[in-house]
């Protein structure tokens, strides 16, 4: 009998690898890659681009009418389009990162997006990562994995990721900006950053991204085998 297509939530909170694994563990098991915080990062691009207020909730949801977000191949990384701009390398940028932390905040943002991440992930067979796949997403999930690292460990990631992308930001400042952004992403009102109850929990410091993803395939195989 053929193994069940699941649903696999993977969170944790910023540069802890969870985008770089759930995109490999999707890739081993022909499932399709959902990255929620590309999604959240396109809408704090937009709203930049039209000069809207992020603190703004009220302007942000009317701004989001006249965005769709979408994925499509590429190589190396797949592609993200705001209608159809491509937008991949642009979210990524550090006026981004040290933004989308307010954006994600929003509760009718956040309710918004959410829908549309269900609707992609009804069918099965989907690796989603983001802050709260596991807990407000995608909360029947049959595996859910929660990815931890240092902060200096995922300052280091960061700075190494940065330079290939010709970013040039201070190691010392990468850490501060990745501490603030935990304690934004845990302390928020609406779907703080924490682990289900039900969630694996992997600390990735010590290990290599194919020792990461290799773990993770093994839980995937588990739990298939039992439904």
């Amino acid at each position: 009998m053929a193994e069940q297509a699941l649903q696999v939530a993977i969170d944790g909170p910023a540069s802890a690898g969870k985008s770089t694994v759930a995109k490999l563990v999707a890739k081993r098991f022909g499932y399709i890659y959902v990255d929620t915080g590309a999604m959240y990062r396109a809408v704090t691009l937009w709203a930049m681009q039209h000069d809207v207020s992020l603190t703004d909730e009220a302007a942000v949801i009317a701004s989001m009418q006249s965005l769709k977000i979408s994925f499509k191949p590429g190589e190396p990384d797949q592609l993200v389009f705001a209608n159809t701009q491509d937008i991949t390398q642009a979210i990524r940028q550090p006026d981004v990162t040290n933004n989308v932390s307010t954006i994600a905040a929003l509760p009718k943002v956040r309710t918004i997006l959410t829908d549309q991440q269900r609707e992609m992930a009804d069918a099965g067979g989907i690796v989603m990562d983001g802050r709260d796949i596991g807990t407000t997403v995608l909360p029947h999930a049959e595996v859910k994995i929660f990815l931890v690292a240092s902060a200096a460990e995922r300052a280091k990631r960061r700075y190494a990721e940065n330079i290939k992308k010709g970013i040039e930001t201070p190691l010392a400042q990468l850490q501060a900006e990745i501490e603030l952004r935990d304690h934004k992403d845990s302390t928020r009102k609406v779907s703080p950053l924490t682990q289900a109850a039900d969630a694996v929990l992997v600390d990735t410091t010590p290990m290599s991204i194919e020792e990461v993803v290799t773990t993770i395939a093994e839980i995937i195989k588990k739990q298939s085998s039992t439904i």
